[in-house]
């Protein structure tokens, strides 16, 4: 009698501590969505002061609004930071980068693969740092559509936001001044 009741409990212990989490399988049951975000910001405002600089840095307004980015995106849980390899761009990312403890990856956006971009980073949030007409166009090949044209050049305001929920994209245009 010893030996059953010991028998009893012990089956009923592992009933309740083993397979306590795992999940039913249902035939026919929808999956559990696969949803990916996509942030794309253009440079804050770049030093004008010569003209045939090519790689000028950000100027005191484009640090000021770097920083602003920066709690903007304070509150995301970002997977990942690109930039093209220019001042400006390095210098948007850094702030958020820093305070992530995130390395900015490099990309060039006239080679970039973007199905393999989007597979990569299947399920993440993920931070672009571009220019006025690299930008918009981004964003356009993650749709597969043109929807939006190059920026204005005082433009460094704009966000957009392309989601891909189980291959599907969708965006949002929005300014943050």
């Amino acid at each position: 009698m010893k030996a059953l009741k010991i028998l009893l409990v012990s089956i009923i212990l592992i009933n309740f501590t083993s397979c306590k989490d795992d999940k039913p399988i249902i035939e026919g049951a929808p999956k559990e969505s696969v949803v990916s975000t996509f942030y794309f910001i253009r440079h804050g405002e770049k030093d004008r002061s010569n003209p045939d600089n090519k790689d000028p840095e950000l100027n005191q307004d484009g640090l000021g609004r770097a920083i602003r980015w920066e709690r903007v995106f304070s509150e995301i849980d970002l997977n990942a930071i690109y930039s093209t390899d220019y001042d400006r761009t390095m210098m948007t990312a850094a702030p958020t980068a820093v305070s992530r403890e995130l390395s900015i990856n490099n990309y060039d956006p006239s080679t970039v693969n973007v199905e393999d971009f989007k597979i990569i980073h299947e399920g993440e949030n993920i931070l672009i740092v571009g220019h006025s007409n690299t930008t918009p166009d981004f964003v356009n090949k993650m749709l597969g559509e043109e929807k939006y044209t190059s920026m204005d050049d005082y433009d460094n305001s704009s966000l957009f936001i392309v989601r891909i929920i189980d291959g599907k994209a969708t965006s949002i245009r929005l300014k943050m001044d």
